[in-house]
């Protein structure tokens, strides 16, 4: 260990710039990790927020199931029949409205059922059951578009008209902020036609799927036969996620961009650390003559590849914290302490593997290169 600081100390200026590209592709990874997983809470948030085991949606829906599918008050109220399960209608539109003091957002508006489990109540003013049939509870997303509690919101060209009750938490939909109406509002956003004068009573009593709760020993055949009673697909939660607008584009986009970066890290590194032990091979020859075992010579060259890889490994992960803090709420950013841990942990292992590509090179040098047996 001593030799191999002495080293890092003596070719500083080499070291220094192998470290800087670490850091480089650490915090790039960090970064790209973040945006990840940001991107996945904007698109998902809402759906993830439900208290929820599965959802079931239209049969023969295979994806974007949310806007394709829809399934009827029977199939709900079949779903409610079965036993030790859970099941309310579900409605998720995406849609525009204007405030009464000019601010227009973009809203995916949630149908639920007021006192539901999927009711997500509110943390500031009244939840949809204290509110009556023209409330609407907004998540946080929408008070930074310039929406309060106490305005009246129009949907654009339907005229529906809804009162701001209450505020819940951080969600969004589809990269929308999400905001949260009774089933028959929700209805009357997604099957009024503009200009229309139907009457609530008469629109269709349909939905965008049920919301489940099923107990955990439910098996996929109890599952499977269930839908075929009640002509549905149900799938779970996360398998949800994927009938979002563009989650799994997203998730496939930024995950490849990670993967790219995790097989470049142990190339550069590798690559590195070869031609360092080709210029270091008199040295360790050296070493070798005056006794030094095969042992001490890896233990030399791995603990100079882990303090180089650990230390910019580090240092990256500071810089994308650094980002994370920068860029704050203005773009879909989330790296909480775990998943940075995690993803520095990879960047660091998979480095390291790089630097394992010199270690044969490091155990067959000859002593004799130094008696000139290369000459």
């Amino acid at each position: 260990m001593f030799l191999a600081l002495l080293e890092l100390k003596a070719a500083r200026g080499r070291f220094l710039l192998m470290g800087s590209v670490v850091v480089l592709v650490a915090a790039l990874v960090g970064i790209v990790s973040g945006f990840t997983t940001g991107l996945g809470d904007d698109t998902v948030s809402a759906l993830r927020r439900l208290p929820a085991t599965h959802i079931a949606f239209s049969a023969g829906t295979d994806s974007d199931q949310f806007a394709r599918g829809l399934v009827d008050r029977r199939t709900a109220a079949g779903w409610r029949a079965e036993k030790d399960t859970e099941a309310t209608p579900l409605g998720v539109s995406l849609t525009r409205g204007t405030t009464d003091r000019g601010a227009e957002v973009d809203l995916a508006a949630f149908g639920v059922e007021p006192g539901a489990f999927t009711d997500p109540g509110a943390e500031q003013g009244r939840s949809l059951g204290a509110a009556g049939p023209d409330g609407i509870v907004v998540s946080r997303g929408l008070l930074d578009d310039g929406v309060r509690i106490g305005d009246t919101l129009t949907i654009d060209r339907l005229g529906v008209r809804l009162r701001v009750v209450g505020v819940t938490g951080r969600s969004s939909y589809g990269h929308v902020a999400a905001a949260y109406v009774t089933t028959d509002t929700w209805r009357r956003i997604r099957f009024t036609a503009p200009g229309a004068t139907t009457r609530p009573g008469d629109l269709p009593h349909q939905y965008s799927a049920v919301a489940l709760r099923l107990p955990a020993d439910t098996s996929p055949a109890q599952l499977a036969a269930a839908d075929h009673r009640h002509g549905t697909a149900t799938v779970s939660v996360e398998d949800a996620f994927a009938a979002a607008p563009g989650y799994k584009g997203e998730r496939l986009t930024m995950n490849s961009i990670q993967t790219f970066l995790f097989l470049i890290a142990p190339l550069v590194v590798g690559a590195f650390f070869a031609v360092w032990t080709i210029q270091r091979t008199p040295e360790l020859a050296l070493l070798r003559a005056m006794g030094a075992s095969r042992r001490l010579l890896l233990g030399h060259t791995l603990a100079q590849a882990a303090v180089v890889v650990g230390a910019g490994t580090a240092v990256g992960a500071a810089l994308a914290s650094a980002v994370g803090l920068l860029v704050g709420e203005q773009v879909p950013f989330s790296l909480p302490a775990g998943t940075l841990a995690a993803t520095m942990a990879a960047v660091a292992l998979v480095g390291l593997a790089g630097s394992a590509l010199t270690l044969r090179r490091v155990t067959t040098v000859d002593p004799m290169t130094m008696l000139g047996a290369g000459r």
